[in-house]
């Protein structure tokens, strides 16, 4: 019977309701999947109740692992999905409130619009591992994972966001998240859906035949992090030019959101700027590493190094106000020109002489915030460029020489797009910099969430990151995903200390999404198979 809603047997949870009511999620079923959602919500920054994140699916996946109707299991999905992203993602009303002054009242509700467009993947998630489990019965709940991964990257590649991914909640416990050297993130939530899938089999079987099917998937998830866990880390690591080091100045300057742009207080925290990375070479011993570099992270400030004679003037003698035996070199963030007349956001990195050496352009733009992703002929799209700006995005992959070294520097939300630091990597980067600007999101579990991502980035193509930000979180990350050196928020800082790169290159670099790939077209390919039955069902009945 396709559309059954009680689990057979004598040893199976029940949930026997009256038929007319199979189309209406039950109370009971509406509780398990809010509870389900509060256990993930809580795993993440900044509550940081990361072991939730391994049983969190198993209310929902009781619910769900039983033959539902179509709009039921959608339902139940979707509904799972509104109250985990509005939880995990509640801050994005901060800008809303604090610069487009939208009263709070309308900005909440606001915020369900994008949350429930992205919802409908878990929906999705539901419906098929229901459909699943009618035609293979409870067993298919170990399809799950895969089912569930699949979900992720169908929602990044729709959507363009892969925020608050499972696997995320784990990012500060490097040995729970070393399988993202083979998988990406997408195979760190693989392991948490399918501890979770094994639990719900055992519950929802309650007989030794459940546990037995329920101890390979935990045997699997056990040998993936035993053979994932790295190498101990040498003392010293040598970088790519026989034992090399790079010095680093990590500067945070905590530059306000509003008032940047007053002339004065500009050229106040330009000053503060150059004490800030003054003050952090001096702590970089002057006899070791073979070039030290400076790092200003992304901010309101709006540098412009292509039309600021003063700011050349400034940073090309930057450089001899502290004389010492290595090649100073400064990282910037800029508004440069493109080629099409336009403005990109720049990461420029000059020379000792004040000379640009290099210059990457940021390719994957904030929707609203960078862009409007809006046709132009569609009335009021200019009105809104004017107001959140209209950059052009990059196309390079551009990595900067430091000596023996190569950085690969990628800017703000690019951290939530693994593609970016993965081709940086494979285009044979030493180290990666995430320069960034939170600080327009305020004091919110953005912060932490932000640097999780970077956190995966790093071990996902096993090189050290350097993240600087204007108002924290800055940190230096290694290439096993161990961090240190994070700052406080909203309040200056400055960070120094050498690095080395790394050359070898992961199976995520190389391959890329492989892994999730492959769980795409299984679940395709079970989707397919699973519709066409029942249409086939159908047609018979007719």
């Amino acid at each position: 019977m396709d559309d059954a809603v009680v689990v057979e047997g004598p040893n199976s949870i029940m949930f026997a309701e009256p038929a007319a009511r199979t189309g209406v999620p039950a109370l009971a079923e509406v509780s398990l999947v809010i509870a389900s959602a509060f256990l993930l919500i809580l795993s993440f920054p900044d509550f940081d109740l990361w072991p939730l994140a391994w049983i969190g699916l198993v209310p929902l996946l009781v619910v769900i692992a039983r033959p539902l109707k179509t709009a039921r299991a959608l339902l139940l999905g979707w509904l799972w999905g509104i109250v985990f992203f509005y939880g995990t993602c509640w801050w994005l009303t901060y800008p809303m409130i604090h610069y487009a002054h939208i009263s709070a009242w309308l900005a909440y509700p606001l915020l369900i619009l994008p949350i429930a467009l992205v919802s409908l993947f878990p929906a999705l998630f539901c419906l098929l591992l229901s459909r699943l489990v009618a035609r293979l019965g409870i067993g298919a709940v170990c399809l799950a994972p895969m089912l569930w991964v699949s979900s992720e990257w169908a929602r990044y590649a729709v959507t363009g966001q892969l925020w608050n991914s499972l696997g995320y909640s784990q990012a500060f416990h490097p040995l729970l998240i070393q399988s993202a050297r083979w998988g990406g993130v997408y195979a760190v939530s693989f392991l948490l859906v399918t501890t979770s899938a094994a639990i719900a089999l055992t519950l929802l079987r309650r007989d030794l035949k459940g546990l037995l099917m329920a101890l390979p998937p935990v045997l699997f998830v056990l040998f993936v992090l035993g053979v994932s866990m790295p190498a101990r880390p040498q003392a010293r690591p040598q970088g790519r030019a026989g034992g090399a080091l790079l010095g680093v100045v990590a500067v945070q300057p905590n530059v306000p959101m509003e008032g940047a742009d007053d002339s004065a207080a500009m050229e106040k925290l330009l000053n503060q700027h150059l004490e800030l990375s003054l003050q952090g070479l001096r702590e970089l011993p002057d006899d070791i590493g073979s070039v030290r570099l400076v790092i200003w992270p992304e901010s309101p400030m709006n540098f412009s190094y292509a039309r600021d004679a003063h700011l050349r003037e400034v940073i090309g003698s930057f450089a001899h106000k502290y004389p010492g035996k290595l090649a100073t070199f400064v990282l910037i963030n800029s508004l440069e020109p493109s080629v099409d007349g336009g403005e990109s956001n720049s990461a420029v990195m000059l020379n000792e002489e004040g000379r640009i050496v290099a210059q990457y352009d940021k390719i994957r733009l904030m929707p609203f915030g960078e862009y409007v992703p809006l046709p132009r002929w569609l009335p009021g799209a200019s009105s809104v460029r004017g107001i959140v700006g209209d950059f052009t995005p990059g196309s390079a992959y551009t990595l900067m020489p430091l000596g023996a070294f190569r950085a690969g520097v990628f800017i703000c939300i690019e951290a939530a797009h693994p593609a970016i630091a993965r081709n940086l990597a494979h285009e044979s980067a030493d180290v990666l910099i995430n320069i960034s600007n939170d600080g327009y999101l305020g004091p919110t579990p953005v912060m932490r969430q932000h640097l999780s991502n970077a956190v995966l980035r790093a071990v996902e193509n096993g090189r050290p990151l350097i993240r600087v930000t204007n108002s924290g979180i800055s940190a230096f990350i290694d290439s096993d995903g161990q961090v240190s050196g994070m700052t406080m928020t909203f309040k200056p800082a400055v960070n120094s200390r050498y690095v080395a790169g790394r050359k070898d290159t992961t199976f995520y670099t190389r391959h890329g999404d492989l892994f999730v790939y492959i769980c795409a077209l299984i679940s395709l390919g079970l989707a397919s198979a699973t519709l066409g039955n029942r249409q086939t069902r159908v047609s018979k009945s007719k």
